[in-house]
């Protein structure tokens, strides 16, 4: 049972690396070169074919790390009695596992719209007319939701070590 415990956290601890590392990459790499003169003609399709290709492998991570998450809460004894439990959620260890799932609830909610409403929609407008007010509009909110979903991203990260090192 250990070996499966070690294997899940493994794969927890990858797919954060892999989820996170991805919007790093985008942030800090991607972004910076698209906005390069000699790069202003295919921005638009690099933004969206790496969007694309993003989208998969980040949503397969965030699979990985709900299933991974809950499994490694089963093997640390936090049950459905335990989770019921008014006191646990009093607790330290509750509480910072309670404000992990809200943020994590958002993450969800902000990538849903993100990848689905409006990363598409910047795109096509990127891609039909880039100097476009509408496409200028939509490129700068799905920015917007990209920063804010990596800063929260960090702070999932964060609360994840607070629940195995202890709170501060």
């Amino acid at each position: 049972m250990r070996a499966i415990y070690l294997l899940s956290v493994w794969l927890h601890i990858i797919a954060a690396a892999v989820w996170i590392g991805g919007m790093v990459f985008l942030a800090l790499v991607l972004i910076p070169i698209i906005r390069r003169p000699e790069f202003r003609g295919q921005a638009s399709s690099l933004v969206h074919f790496t969007g694309i290709r993003f989208r998969w492998i980040g949503w397969a991570s965030i699979f990985l790390l709900l299933l991974t998450g809950a499994t490694n809460l089963v093997f640390r004894g936090i049950s459905v009695a335990v989770l019921s439990s008014g006191d646990f959620w009093r607790s330290p260890f509750g509480w910072t596992l309670g404000s992990k799932l809200i943020v994590v609830a958002v993450v969800l909610a902000l990538s849903i719209v993100h990848d689905f409403f409006i990363g598409p929609k910047a795109s096509a407008a990127g891609r039909a007319n880039p100097a476009s007010p509408e496409a200028m509009r939509l490129r700068r909110q799905a920015s917007w939701f990209g920063r804010v979903n990596l800063v929260l991203a960090l702070i999932i990260a964060l609360f994840g070590i607070m629940l195995v090192r202890g709170t501060f």
